[in-house]
């Protein structure tokens, strides 16, 4: 009797098996084919492909364009997700499908629509490049399209759990005179942060990773507009397969820390509010 208690699930050991065979297949296996592909360099050889001038300024470019348009889809997002679930409007459920469409376009497509609405003859550039906002092939650009494909996640993440909190304890908090931003700040803001954090780091993490679009936009220039996975392309278009792993595997370690110290942030929040 005892036994057949633990057993949560039936067929847990062949779910379990079936999952972990997945895994290895789809996730662990590429990524020790990568490692071992760099480590076929020596050290030096390994730090002149993967820690060069250019490639740190790769990498700065990557996770600071990533960071600034997450950082940007988080507000975009909560607002978004706040007049879909709050307010009735026409043609509210169009809206709410077309926050799916950067999740069902291709990325490709992405930059090359951007590329040719912001170019200097484009129908926003003719407007903006005057006035001395260029975004086509600049960092701006970059950042357009990261904020493109990361603003579904954030929406989606926050969207549920805002359509599942306690309005009593809103009229609650108006009722004791709390004012709008009190009662965003004290009783919404603590329900809604780790729903907002989830969608902050997948916004972010799609942004480290995205290549088809940004490669239209930027003019991928080496030290100025070129970021880690066009590098790491480029070191795959001269035959440089090693040193294309050797990026890579810098990148794999940034983003690990990166998602390891958002995720402490994440658990430390929960168990602040507990």
């Amino acid at each position: 009797m005892s036994r057949i208690a633990r057993r949560v699930l039936p067929g847990f050991r062949l779910s379990l098996g079936y999952t972990v065979f997945y895994l290895s297949l789809l996730v662990l296996i590429p990524l020790v084919a990568c490692f071992l592909k760099a480590a076929e360099l020596s050290w030096a050889e390994f730090l002149q492909a993967a820690w060069s001038a250019r490639a740190r300024s790769a990498y700065w470019l990557t996770f600071e364009c990533a960071l600034v348009a997450a950082l940007v889809n988080l507000v975009l997002g909560l607002v978004v997700a706040w007049a879909l679930v709050r307010y009735q409007f026409p043609f509210k459920t169009m809206i709410d499908a077309l926050v799916d469409v950067p999740l069902a376009l291709p990325t490709a497509v992405t930059g090359l629509v951007y590329a040719s609405l912001y170019v200097q003859d484009g129908w926003l550039g003719q407007f903006l490049v005057p006035l001395g906002l260029e975004a086509a092939y600049t960092k701006l650009g970059i950042v357009l399209v990261l904020i493109f494909t990361g603003f579904p996640f954030v929406v989606r993440a926050v969207q549920p759990v805002l359509a599942e909190l306690n309005i009593e304890e809103e009229e609650a908090a108006a009722v004791m005179g709390g004012s709008r931003w009190q009662t965003f700040r004290w009783v919404i803001f603590p329900n809604l942060f780790p729903a907002l954090l989830a969608g902050f780091t997948l916004a972010f993490a799609r942004g480290v990773g995205e290549y088809g679009s940004v490669v239209f936009i930027s003019s991928n220039m080496p030290f100025k507009t070129e970021i880690a996975p066009v590098l790491i392309v480029s070191r795959l278009e001269e035959f440089a397969y090693r040193e294309a792993a050797a990026v890579a595997v810098v990148m794999l370690g940034f983003s690990f820390l990166l998602l390891t110290l958002i995720s402490l942030v994440e658990r430390w929040s929960k168990n602040h509010e507990e």
